[in-house]
């Protein structure tokens, strides 16, 4: 039997078990419902425009958003293991400063997590992308003599966790460099076994059994864990009775919280801009495997999303309230999903969003797609914030060094303006993939990760934000699995 049961191996969960088993805390066991990583799309950045969508991916929908459009909206998740960390653009950042500071909890603030950072960090090794197309390196004339931060404005390449042109996800460069840590793939988890309050360990969906001496940590993210934990029993009372679960702990807050950065894309076409299917760029693509191979260079070795802007959308203030990705590939936003054009693409995504959603089981099916309601712009100025953002993003644009790459907006085109934006926005928005805070710190988990009336049993994932940082959150997850390991081999200690 060993001591401690990790139950999902995305960012966060491969960075903590690795830790725990570096510290000597005890023997682990990780367990992934999908499949292993090992695959060569995972492995080449521009893999992802294939992953995702795959039988690699969750698949997940929200709820119609009753005030986005009642459209129901994509939420990529990764399904194997380094979870959403296989699937991503691999970008990045670690938030802003104050984001940290401003989750007011004990233990959580920048100072406290910075050791975390610079630790897995030093693993990782995240540089500036090397092979940034010609259109993303003019970002930065936008605002010249800077490096993309969410601390200021700022534009240009963003840094990425790759290494010698390929993925470096937490999997790679924490979990597979153990050989001490048991790792078993197909284990999706029903519900958790209890012996009183302690969780000791885990019942499979296929009605196997997992037992564990010391403790079980959840790291299955933003919609998993707490789907786990309602399946146990601990969840709104009403909800679980509702879908015939007995409820162990009436704990109203599991599940509520759910935000994510919303955005909103603008669409660029122009012959001879960005990476594309345009005549003139057949002989690239055809010789790009060769490019790749031999230079790990060309547009596969593209994350896609190569740098953009932090910036104030109204422009009143040096501290950013939204971030621009920017694809310098041909998006298209209707028709043939690869027509023979070039272009690029950049976006606006809300840094510090107001709105707040759920998630709620549809059923005690470990198998049913959840309900996930993102609740995006029930505050309105959420809204405002984008629109606002959109008209900027335009003005900045036009001092990017592009020269004779530059292409014209075509959608929704700059004529769309005011009240015409912020209904476009309502009914074209998606999100930038980051759900995060139905567990969170304060509600049903402590500031050190202990769910609430409970024993030995701890979430570590993204769902304990208290509210999402300011940029892509792959990095505060990998640092929430540092920190978690930290804490557990504390008290195991």
């Amino acid at each position: 039997m060993r001591d401690y049961l990790v139950i999902g191996a995305g960012s966060s969960g491969c960075v903590l078990a690795a830790e725990l088993a570096r510290r000597e805390a005890g023997s682990v066991i990780v367990i992934e419902a999908g499949p292993s990583e090992v695959h060569p799309l995972v492995t080449i950045p521009m893999g992802l425009v294939w992953l995702m969508g795959s039988s690699r991916d969750w698949q997940f929908k929200t709820s119609p958003q009753e005030c986005a459009g009642n459209r129901q909206i994509t939420v990529p998740r990764g399904r194997m293991v380094g979870g959403s960390g296989s699937i991503n653009s691999m970008v990045w950042f670690r938030g802003r400063k104050d984001d940290f500071d401003s989750w007011n909890v004990p233990g959580w603030r920048f100072a406290d997590v910075e050791p975390a950072f610079q630790a897995v960090e030093a693993k990782l090794r995240p540089t500036p992308l090397k092979t940034a197309h010609k259109l993303t390196r003019g970002l930065t004339g936008i605002f010249p003599d800077t490096t993309p931060t969410p601390e200021h404005e700022s534009a240009g390449v963003f840094s990425y966790n790759l290494i010698n042109g390929r993925r470096n996800s937490a999997a790679r460069a924490f979990l597979r460099t153990r050989h001490d840590i048991e790792v078993r793939t197909g284990c999706n988890v029903d519900r958790l076994i209890w012996q009183g309050d302690k969780a000791v360990g885990a019942v499979l969906a296929d009605g196997s059994e997992i037992r564990v001496a010391k403790g079980v940590i959840l790291s299955a993210g933003s919609v998993a864990s707490p789907a786990i934990l309602m399946r146990s029993g601990i969840g709104p009372k009403d909800h679980l009775t509702a879908l015939g679960i007995d409820t162990r702990q009436d704990a109203p807050e599991v599940g509520e919280n759910l935000h994510d950065h919303p955005g909103i894309g603008l669409h660029f076409e122009g012959p001879g801009s960005g990476y594309g299917l345009e005549p003139r760029q057949w002989l690239s693509w055809a010789l790009a495997p060769l490019n790749y191979g031999l230079r790990r260079a060309g547009a596969l070795a593209s994350p896609t999303v190569e740098g953009g802007l932090f910036f104030n959308a109204r422009g009143t203030d040096d501290l950013p309230d939204v971030q621009t990705h920017f694809i310098p590939f041909y998006l298209a936003h209707q028709g043939p999903k690869f027509p023979m054009k070039a272009g690029y693409f950049a976006d606006i995504c809300l840094c510090r969003p107001k709105s707040r959603g759920s998630f709620r089981l549809a059923s005690k099916d470990p198998n049913a797609a959840p309900v996930i309601d993102l609740g995006l712009f029930r505050d309105e100025s959420d809204l405002e914030t984008m629109a606002e953002g959109v008209v900027r993003l335009r003005t900045l644009l036009r001092d990017a060094d592009f020269g004779p790459r530059r292409g014209a907006e075509i959608f929704p085109s700059e004529a769309v303006t005011g009240e015409a934006l912020k209904t476009h926005i309502r009914n074209t928005c998606g999100t930038a993939y980051h759900p995060v805070g139905t567990l969170r710190m304060g509600g049903p988990v402590s500031s050190r990760l202990k769910v609430e009336s409970t024993e030995n049993l701890w979430v570590a994932d993204a769902s304990i934000m208290p509210a999402v940082t300011s940029a892509n959150t792959n990095a505060p997850s990998m640092m929430i699995g540092w920190k978690g390991a930290e804490f557990i081999a504390e008290d195991a200690a």
